[in-house]
């Protein structure tokens, strides 16, 4: 089954977020509809889907700030996991990103979370030994 990658339509998000719920990327405290609209408001940020046989089987979020690119939301629905899907994933966004002029891609990998760790870096991803520091400055 060979994937068709894409943006996200409007007709994808419920699925979007039920496959993120079941790849255990959402957060409680991050609303999915929300990240989507941002991610979707200008031409700095894309979804990527995955679908096969008409049902998205995996994801991947990009932005860029102009300098440098960053990667959100890569999940495989784990009736695909192991197949190949997230390294797709992850190389559609970085093409998305490079056709930008993007250069350097970074993401974020939460503690809880570390299982992956070895998945990005047979991508080659490295730990740059940056402390990410977060402050709320208002109610989402």
């Amino acid at each position: 089954m060979t994937p068709t990658i894409r943006p996200i339509e409007d007709a994808d998000i419920p699925a979007v977020i039920a496959l993120w719920h079941a790849a255990g990327v959402a957060r409680p405290w991050n609303d999915p509809a929300t990240d989507i609209a941002f991610a979707r408001r200008g031409p700095h940020g894309t979804v990527l889907v995955a679908e096969i046989e008409g049902s998205v089987a995996a994801t991947a979020m990009a932005g860029e700030d102009g300098h440098r690119g960053w990667l959100y939301y890569v999940a495989v629905h784990p009736t695909y996991q192991g197949g190949g899907l997230g390294r797709v994933m992850v190389e559609a966004a970085e093409a998305w990103l490079a056709a930008r002029g993007v250069w350097k891609v970074q993401l974020l990998v939460r503690r809880e979370n570390d299982g992956v760790l070895g998945f990005y870096d047979h991508l080659g991803y490295r730990d740059t030994n940056a402390v990410c520091l977060q402050r709320v400055i208002a109610p989402a």
